[in-house]
């Protein structure tokens, strides 16, 4: 079973353990077993269909558990609304972004607003705008005649607006423009160095190497192997197993 080895002792802020999830009667996370740690950058790797974006919408709740627990500090999660998980501290940025297509991008950031945890220095508009400039630009603009970067960073933004213990992003950097993936991975850089805890899926592993503190690799819904980035980038062989490695790239979620 895998174990968790931080490279500092954090305390666990979500825990997953013994996860089971089903589409229908296709059974498709088996046992999995997974932690994340206050101020901990995450990545969970593998082939398409292995089942991470399922993890992710499993842990929001989005698709019943059968067996097996999440917790966020402690507390039990399982059988939660999506709207009570988000009010728990998780924020979510999903593939394919979803945005608001009919609200602006002011109004998209303005509609997700909140400090329930009492942050001392909260993500607020003019926050997100200094992150991603080009969102003060388009503040006017409604989310559907955005571009796909400038969607994205607007998922991004709209996810840091509710001031999110842990951040989750599934596939964040995909189909992306270099220049705008750059500009995401800029932000992702910034998050860590404010100790914010991230739950990450993401095709390029060079930029996963840079920012994850530890990786999880899936293989069919199961958890097989997990570590240390230098772990990782040493484990030449399971690399090349289980994710078929080509240069820095892998096939995604």
């Amino acid at each position: 079973m895998p174990t968790w080895r931080p490279t500092v002792r954090r305390t666990v802020m979500l825990e997953v353990t013994g996860l089971h999830a089903f589409y229908g009667s296709s059974h498709v996370l088996f046992g999995v077993d997974m932690r994340v740690g206050e101020g901990e950058v995450v990545a969970v790797l593998g082939r398409n269909g292995m089942g991470k974006t399922t993890l992710i919408r499993s842990i929001m709740c989005l698709l019943p558990v059968r067996e097996g627990f999440v917790r966020l500090d402690g507390r039990e999660l399982r059988g939660f609304t999506v709207d009570a998980i988000a009010k728990t501290g998780i924020g979510l940025v999903p593939e394919g972004r979803h945005i608001f297509p009919n609200l602006t991008t002011e109004e998209n950031l303005v509609a997700m607003a909140a400090n329930r945890n009492g942050t001392s220095k909260p993500w607020t508009l003019a926050r997100v705008y200094e992150m991603f400039p080009r969102l003060a630009e388009r503040r006017a603009s409604l989310g559907t005649f955005l571009s796909g970067g400038e969607q994205q960073m607007l998922a991004i933004g709209r996810a840091l607006m509710t001031n999110p213990r842990l951040l989750m992003l599934d596939e964040a950097t995909e189909g992306l423009a270099p220049r705008v993936r750059q500009t995401i991975w800029d932000c992702i850089s910034t998050l860590r160095s404010l100790k914010q805890a991230i739950l990450i899926i993401d095709r390029d592993l060079e930029k996963l190497g840079e920012f994850a503190d530890r990786q999880y690799i899936l293989e069919k819904g199961r958890v097989v192997w997990s570590g240390m980035a230098s772990d990782f980038r040493a484990d030449g062989k399971k690399l090349e197993a289980y994710l078929k490695v080509s240069g820095a790239g892998v096939s995604g979620a």
